[in-house]
């Protein structure tokens, strides 16, 4: 699509297979960006009420991609870890309360619950190499776990969880489901209310195409009064902006965990790179993503001595595809690619390919080919 290569006006010869990791920006992002900084050498904040409005787009943009019930269950982090931490220690724990957890999360959903331990909290780390990954983890989830937290998609493996099944099987536990979405969301459709979880966090900088420093926190709106609070300040108040008020109460929005000035720089950028999923569809990027891993998949099986460590079922996949080749070491090809302009990842064990829907299919065949020209050395 012309409009898409006007989006994305990457340099020739460049393979970029890394939106796991930090996303190229679209064209957008860089125009909202600009214009922004050309207000505050021009003018300053003289515009203010504009800016905000910008962020309550956002924020509304953000509410219907989680299918959040209302955009007042919508915080604007600055990353995932802090969400998390929001959770982790907001929560009242007592000891021998126990925390679920898979064997395969990035440091940033173990970390936090870890460091719950001198609260006497364990944490239990469930294998997800079985054949029911989901009724492992559940049936970890005894009478003295309070949460499970997981990854909506394992950042190394690209494992896809079944979401649903796992709110279910919490709920009727009596457990809080905690999704880091983060490499989920913006890839495909995520829906909090379906997943019945309690809290969802997702970084921007990844599938949402945004700037790093800005994320999104989902706290459902009878657990928000749970969550003791540790930050304070004018932002996070439910008269935020009445300065001369001096009794004060925090927000009963999710506004409340937004104690201080918002980052409006970031908010203009991915309120930018959100609009252009919108645009293209949640559906329409999942389909397009799809098609791209498929292909992945299909060419790098065929591949003699090329071993995949990804599902190889569809309904397990989301953008991810990690794979690795016999007789030459991970770190030799990781170089190896990155001289060919091929930007990828060195993640669980191999090499990570992450496409996104707008990945030109000429760049897959380029990269495909750099593969094989390794292999045929």
């Amino acid at each position: 699509m012309s409009t898409l290569n006007d989006e994305f006006p990457q340099i020739d010869g460049l393979r970029y297979l890394n939106h796991a990791a930090v996303s190229p920006w679209p064209r957008r992002a860089s125009d909202a960006v600009t214009s922004f900084a050309q207000q505050n050498i021009t003018i300053g904040a003289r515009d203010y009420p504009q800016w905000l409005a910008v962020e309550t787009r956002l924020r509304n943009r953000l509410a219907r991609l989680l299918n959040a019930p209302t955009p007042a269950d919508i915080a604007l982090v600055k990353n995932t870890s802090e969400a998390l931490s929001f959770v982790a220690f907001g929560l009242e724990w007592k000891p021998g309360d126990q925390v679920v957890i898979s064997d395969e999360e990035f440091p940033s959903n173990r970390v936090v619950w870890e460091a719950l331990r001198p609260q006497g909290v364990e944490v239990i780390q469930v294998s997800l190499k079985g054949e029911d990954p989901e009724g492992d983890l559940l049936a970890a989830c005894g009478p003295n776990v309070r949460l499970l937290a997981i990854s909506a998609v394992q950042y190394a493996s690209g494992l896809r969880l079944d979401l649903p099944r796992l709110g279910e099987g919490c709920e009727r536990r009596g457990v809080l489901l905690c999704i880091d979405a983060i490499q989920q969301l913006g890839a495909l459709p995520f829906d909090a209310q379906q997943c019945r979880c309690a809290f969802a966090m997702a970084d921007g900088h990844k599938w949402l195409l945004g700037p790093e420093g800005l994320g999104v926190f989902y706290c459902r709106s009878d657990l928000r009064d749970q969550l003791k609070l540790h930050e304070y300040g004018w932002h996070m108040l439910e008269h935020a902006g009445d300065y001369d008020r001096s009794d004060w109460q925090p927000a009963n929005s999710a506004q409340r965990f937004e104690c201080g000035s918002p980052n409006l720089l970031g908010a203009m950028a991915l309120e930018a790179s959100l609009s252009l999923l919108e645009e293209v569809g949640i559906v329409t990027v999942a389909q397009a993503l799809a098609e791209r891993i498929d292909h992945l998949h299909r060419e790098l099986s065929a591949m003699p001595g090329a071993e995949l460590l990804s599902p190889t079922d569809p309904a397990r996949r989301a953008g991810i595809l990690t794979f690795r080749i016999d007789g030459i070491d991970n770190p030799t090809l990781f170089q190896r690619l990155k001289e060919e302009q091929v930007v990828c990842a060195l993640r669980g064990g191999g090499i990570r390919f992450s496409p996104h829907f707008y990945t030109p299919p000429e760049v897959i065949e380029q990269s495909l080919a750099v593969v094989r020209g390794l292999l045929a050395k």
